[in-house]
């Protein structure tokens, strides 16, 4: 047995060695799901002894993260707007710059909600349950499509989780290739899509690339999906219905002029929180011009 203080120390410098970044943060967030408490319960434990189970546990999870399995694969969970979402290897982890999507557009339609809205390649589910759930005097309907079955089933098990009978929300699941079987209109579609050029997919970290590559790969340019989406995205849209689109970090302005392309308007282009574009937002005319 070792006691807690010392281990998170020697915990810390494994990680290090090993090129984790934050290497102290991932340390505690490691400790605190061994003993399945709180990361910041640590520090009224430290003279505390960690038992050899755990300390067993704890090696296995280390050497792991030390080899570039993402933490949240480790931890098994990921927080998203306030709610817990499960994390694996099925699809993207959920990312901060996502969550500041999430949150513009709960923002920007709070006075009046969308009455439809479709997350395009959903993934874990988290941008559009988190939508869904973010207007609850409202609950839009929502389809949660993803072209990989894989993705969609962690999908349903987050909105078993997360969908309880007062929210009144009922998510839809569709396997499909972009709109290929999307039925009706929406008045809001949201999309984080691959959009990593293809040469640039091997120069990702270690625990990006653990990612599915189905989720990563955009193609010569990145924009390969975005252009498919972009084309097809206004038949799936009422008047003056809007998309939402987290792209690359220089995409935004070759993203905006596809939008244009294929016939939308009020294209605007929104920062994440370190001031980049990486988001574009984009609305069918009300009626034709």
């Amino acid at each position: 047995m070792k006691p807690l203080l010392e281990i998170l120390q020697a915990g810390t410098g494994y990680l290090e060695k090993h090129g984790v970044e934050e290497a102290r943060l991932n340390m505690e967030h490691l400790l605190a799901h061994v003993l399945g408490c709180r990361r910041l319960d640590i520090y009224l434990r430290f003279g505390e002894m960690l038992r050899e189970p755990d300390l067993t546990t704890l090696r296995n999870l280390l050497k792991r993260r030390g080899e570039g399995e993402p933490l949240q694969h480790l931890l098994g969970t990921v927080e998203f707007m306030g709610h817990e979402f499960i994390s694996d290897q099925r699809a993207l982890i959920p990312r901060p710059e996502t969550e500041h999507l999430a949150g513009l557009l709960i923002e920007k339609f709070a006075a009046t909600p969308p009455e439809s809205l479709l997350d395009m390649g959903t993934g874990s589910g988290c941008l559009g349950l988190s939508l869904a759930l973010g207007w609850p005097k409202h609950s839009p309907s929502v389809y949660l499509a993803d072209i990989s079955e894989e993705a969609l089933d962690l999908a349903r098990l987050n909105a078993s989780r997360l969908v309880t009978a007062d929210s009144k929300v009922t998510p839809h699941f569709v396997r499909s290739d972009l709109f290929e079987k999307i039925p009706g209109q929406f008045h809001l579609i949201v999309a984080n899509l691959p959009y990593i050029p293809a040469a640039d997919i091997n120069t990702l970290s270690r625990e990006v690339r653990r990612d599915p590559l189905l989720a990563l790969d955009g193609g010569p340019d990145g924009l390969d999906i975005v252009r498919r989406f972009l084309t097809d995205a206004p038949t799936h849209l009422h008047q003056g219905g809007w998309v939402a689109l987290e792209v690359g970090h220089d995409q935004g302005p070759a993203t905006m002029e596809l939008a244009a392309i294929a016939g939308f308007e009020s294209i605007a282009q929104e920062k994440d929180l370190q001031g980049i574009g990486r988001f574009v937002l984009a609305s069918l005319p009300t009626s034709s011009h």
